[in-house]
């Protein structure tokens, strides 16, 4: 997994800019409550998504969380005051604390199963009744954009989605979140060229070949015989989910 407090800097330059962040914030505000007065970005990281979010909602109270302290940071230059340092897998905010949680890019590096699931437990817990819980899921998927680049690729090993669509909904149903609907977004400025594919798949990324097997290198020489090297590729398209915690109904412990 990447060291987030060492990418803090770059990150942002290096997944789209703000094209992306606005696309992300859009498609997220459609899936939100119109009169929702207080909303949690969960793992905000620089907060250019959540800065976006508070934008779009001016009359709420908008608070970001992230686990690494660089990230919390540079959220914290954008939204003074509103960020917090914070594990998703326990909260610190009391319950129905929220009229929406968001998640956008989260679960896909949650290892553990327990984990992912200790996370949107947290997230149904600080919901109010009718919140509204937003994800992104099947994040690796988006990427097969059809490409012959995913042509290369079509072996290689691949790891379990940690963020698959149908165990996030059981994950949220387990805990009194019901769908209440989807949008997609376009991950702008995140095409793959076959040169920058080459990189991070020595560096172990999307794929279930750790660096320096002799696999990756395999993949890796076919990748570096496709023409336009440094041509990136179709943009990705995201997926998110929505689930409302249902009126009346304690989310379960």
């Amino acid at each position: 997994m990447l060291d987030y407090d060492k990418e803090a800097e770059v990150y942002d330059a290096s997944r789209g800019g703000e094209a992306r962040a606005a696309a992300a914030a859009d498609a997220v505000l459609g899936l939100l409550p119109e009169r929702a007065t207080a909303l949690l970005d969960l793992a905000c990281g620089t907060g250019i998504v959540t800065r976006r979010l508070a934008a779009g909602r001016p009359a709420a109270r908008v608070t970001g969380a992230d686990l690494a302290p660089g990230m919390a940071r540079m959220a914290a230059a954008r939204l003074p005051g509103r960020v917090v340092i914070a594990d998703s897998r326990r909260l610190p905010f009391p319950d129905a604390a929220f009229d929406a949680v968001t998640s956008v890019w989260l679960l896909h590096l949650v290892d553990d199963p327990a984990d992912a699931r200790a996370v949107v437990a947290e997230c149904a817990r600080v919901l109010r009744p009718g919140g509204v819980y937003v994800t992104t899921v099947d994040k690796a998927a988006a990427h097969d954009v059809g490409s012959d680049i995913d042509a290369v690729l079509a072996g290689r090993p691949r790891r379990h989605p940690r963020d698959a669509a149908l165990a996030v909904e059981a994950y949220a149903a387990a805990h009194g979140l019901r769908p209440s609907g989807r949008a997609r977004f376009v991950g702008a400025g995140q095409g793959r060229s076959p040169r920058d594919t080459i990189a991070d798949l020595r560096r172990g990324w999307f794929t279930g070949l750790p660096p320096g097997d002799p696999r990756a290198e395999h993949f890796a020489h076919r990748l570096a015989a496709l023409p336009d090297q440094e041509r990136p590729r179709p943009d990705p398209h995201f997926t998110l989910c929505a689930f409302r915690r249902e009126p009346g109904r304690p989310a379960p412990g």
